[in-house]
């Protein structure tokens, strides 16, 4: 697909400049499409009748080659797909890809409440953002469709998260989609076997299903194919998971074909969003931290080619954080910078003679100094410098740390008004503006660590 221009959907606008959309000129509606701020209904001239062949076309330019779904209803609803380039540095990557938690009709009743409590509490907090878990995957391993429908009906007493209903029996999937229905569960799988019954189940219940043919990508565009000509479009894509050996390898260059294919080719019929399920490391292995090894490594490989949605088994915190972090990181737009507000910060309960420290509003450096003042229990006052998201040492290197710039922080903050002794402590790698900075506030400025987790041996030092 090639990379969109302003300027391209700029000639599709009206151009009036009429600013019904909140923006101040066409050209600042065209970027904030391309970004995804705005949508073609905002541009309300587009609905006048001279202008219907534009619209059709820009809604055409629009639309993802990979489609976007939302899995689930309410406001636990989360949407996969909808990538426009192959690399986040071409755009950015919009949706996260989503993390199922797996249970089984073979597990007990206190054993499921327990598992999904577990997904439900779910939270992290990392860099201001919540990282969470955002579905539950209901499998059927008794083949039995009693227990498979009790601990459908168990799962949906307990969460309002998105469910994936998992069979390749379709006898099971109608019990469990006419318990289901309302929730709108993901539907897996359709098979080259049963994917007639399947796609009659997805048209009769209007529940997204997924397409699955193991290490077999022109089965998998002909299951598709056939669910597409059914009138089904909100397909996700199974092409395989596989842990160990040869196969491996095999299925990341699959993961990858498919997002190329649909991406630079165009290829409508591989247009969907990708699973995968690294729960299948568990097959091969037992033990609770091995299986649990095999399996992250499984998720992170999958989520670094392309995957929209994964299926896990494990919910235990030492493997999901990692992975979380990992996606984290993945989905942050690497155009802009994460920050935080700058401003005077109170940490603990600070009063006049508490100690005044400062850093920038690069929100990793931010939450890191914050986190390590609170674990010391240290009340101060922390000054958050505008570097425009910039770290200390890059923030000194490109001259956004500077002393005029922490003069104006301390101006307009009002910090000269809560320390009752103006002395700030900055960074150690801050250190050679310490001069310039006592020159030009008027403060006494004392060189603290480079490292924030040494700032409450620091400040014991300075009481000496």
């Amino acid at each position: 697909m090639a990379k969109l221009s302003p300027m391209k959907i700029y000639r599709l606008l009206p151009g009036t400049n009429c600013k019904e959309c909140d923006e101040v000129t066409c050209m600042a509606f065209a970027s904030s499409l391309i970004e995804r701020e705005k949508t073609v209904v905002d541009c309300k001239p587009l609905d006048e009748d001279k202008y219907r062949e534009k619209r059709e076309k820009l809604i055409e330019m629009m639309t993802p080659p990979v489609k976007e779904i939302t899995l689930g209803t309410g406001e636990k609803a989360f949407k996969i797909g909808g990538e426009e380039v192959m690399y986040r540095h071409d755009l950015t990557f919009f949706n996260q890809t989503a993390f199922i938690i797996d249970i089984h009709d073979e597990m007990t009743g206190e054993e499921i409440a327990e598992r999904v409590g577990k997904v439900n509490q779910f939270n992290i907090k990392r860099i201001g953002q919540e990282l969470t878990l955002q579905g539950i995957a209901i499998r059927s391993k008794s083949n039995d469709q009693t227990r498979f429908g009790d601990a459908v009906i168990s799962v949906m007493k307990k969460t309002d998260l998105p469910l994936v209903i998992c069979s390749l029996n379709p006898e099971l999937l109608e019990i469990a989609l006419e318990i289901a229905m309302e929730k709108r569960p993901l539907i897996y799988a359709a098979t080259k076997d049963n994917w007639e019954d399947v796609a009659g189940l997805a048209l009769k219940c209007k529940c997204p299903v997924v397409a699955s043919s193991p290490g077999d990508i022109q089965g998998l565009m002909d299951i598709t194919v056939n669910l597409m000509n059914r009138g089904i479009n909100d397909i996700v894509l199974d092409v395989g998971t596989y842990p160990l050996g040869e196969e491996f390898g095999k299925m990341l260059d699959n993961l990858v074909s498919l997002k190329r294919l649909a991406i630079e080719e165009g290829v409508k019929e591989v247009g969907f969003p990708i699973l995968g399920v690294p729960l299948v490391a568990w097959l091969a292995e037992k033990d609770p931290v091995k299986g649990g090894v095999a399996e992250a490594t499984l998720v992170a490989s999958q989520a670094l080619r392309y995957c929209d949605a994964l299926i896990i088994h494990s919910p235990e915190m030492w493997e999901l954080l990692p992975l979380l972090t990992l996606r984290q990181n993945v989905y942050t737009d690497p155009r802009v910078p994460i920050m935080v507000d700058s401003g005077l910060y109170e940490i603990g309960s600070p009063d006049k003679n508490s100690p005044m420290l400062m850093t920038t509003n690069f929100a990793l450096t931010y939450y890191t100094v914050a986190s390590d003042l609170e674990a010391s229990n240290i009340s101060c006052y922390l000054l958050v410098v505008d570097t425009e998201g910039l770290a200390v040492e890059p923030a000194m290197a490109g001259s956004k740390l500077t002393a005029s710039v922490v003069k104006e922080a301390l101006t307009s903050s009002g910090a000269e008004s809560k320390a009752k002794h103006k002395t700030l402590i900055i960074p150690g790698m801050a250190a050679r503006i310490s001069g310039e900075l006592e020159e030009e506030t008027r403060w006494e400025v004392r060189v603290g660590p480079i490292d924030s987790s040494r700032i409450e041996g620091f400040l014991e030092s300075q009481k000496n």
